[in-house]
């Protein structure tokens, strides 16, 4: 796969496949400008090297129709504050039904505003969406450095990681998540999983490949909301230890405070530990972001399902698209 770095791109437009979808207030305003910034070092290296730069992306789900909530334009806004200047960003993709669709027209009508393709949008790789796997197949395309960085990391997460490795599963979709779950435990020491999966794997009957590595909370609060503070402290024992963690999806409804105390207790203890630390999925970002702790991992990832798909040993269709 080639990289941003293999190409003279001085004087060409390069299309490059953001992932801005962050998300935004009843207001239009951003919340959380993570997936913003970290698409930055892309889009300066191109400037630098005196290429035409036009930026590509989707937010939210406006179904194939113009949803005037949804518009880029705030993102735009917020990347020209960050790079001071003016930048070519184009509309939501998803507004239009050949995104979704894999539109082989739209496709190619994508790709008749650039001369290069960069696919910079890991948190999109798994979508077989006519800007990740269409666009490729009538440009030279290669990968950008965000998304250069999350192959190594997660790469290194399943094939070297240092000993002994925790895994923490947390979220809601236990059917998403199995497949996860029965990977890492191939090589991981122990998986710390939350309540809200603990309970679906027992009223689904569900039958993990290495049951004897997986640690369940002890207690809860809220009815099952969040971990209770004896699952926290047990959890932390075995943090304590670790060289290496991963940690993906929340283990309570943090969108509300009083639920938010064990997933954020867990990323403090994460955060002190002496280990090498990746931190992922949608909602976390927010509450590492409001507990200003994104600095004190090693890698935050900026992809969600895309993330979980590459762990789980999934092929992804963007990644595919660039071989």
């Amino acid at each position: 796969m080639k990289t941003v770095r293999d190409f003279n791109v001085k004087n060409k437009r390069v299309l490059v496949r953001c992932d801005f979808n962050v998300p935004l207030s009843d207001q239009g305003e951003i919340l959380d400008d993570f997936r913003i910034r970290q698409t930055l070092p892309t889009i300066e290296y191109l400037i630098r090297k005196g290429a035409r730069v036009v930026l590509i992306s989707h937010l939210g789900r406006p179904a194939g129709k113009v949803v005037e909530s949804l518009s880029l334009k705030p993102v735009a806004e917020r990347l020209e504050e960050l790079l001071g200047q003016k930048i070519c960003l184009l509309e939501n993709l998803r507004f239009n039904p050949g995104e979704k669709g894999n539109d082989e027209s739209f496709a190619e009508e994508l790709a008749g505003k650039g001369d290069i393709y960069i696919n910079d949008a890991f948190g999109a790789c798994h979508r077989a969406h006519a800007s990740i796997v269409g666009v490729p197949k009538y440009l030279p395309s290669g990968i950008g450095l965000l998304l250069e960085k999350e192959i190594k990391v997660l790469t290194k997460l399943i094939k070297k990681p240092k000993r002994p490795m925790i895994a923490i599963i947390g979220g809601a979709k236990v059917e998403t998540k199995v497949k996860l779950i029965d990977r890492i435990s191939e090589i991981a020491d122990l998986i710390l999983i939350g309540g809200l999966i603990q309970k679906e794997i027992k009223e689904k009957n569900i039958k993990l490949e290495n049951p004897k590595k997986i640690i369940e909370p002890v207690d809860e609060t809220g009815g099952g909301l969040d971990i209770g503070p004896e699952t926290v402290k047990l959890f932390k024992e075995k943090i304590a230890s670790a060289k290496t963690i991963f940690f993906n999806g929340t283990l309570g409804m943090v969108e509300k405070k009083e639920f938010a105390r064990g997933t954020e207790e867990i990323l403090k203890a994460m955060a002190g530990a002496k280990c090498f630390s990746v931190v992922g999925g949608g909602d976390m970002i927010q509450v590492i972001t409001r507990l200003n702790l994104i600095d004190k991992f090693n890698h935050v990832s900026t992809g969600g399902g895309a993330m979980l798909a590459f762990l789980s040993g999934e092929k992804l269709p963007g990644l595919e698209a660039l071989k």
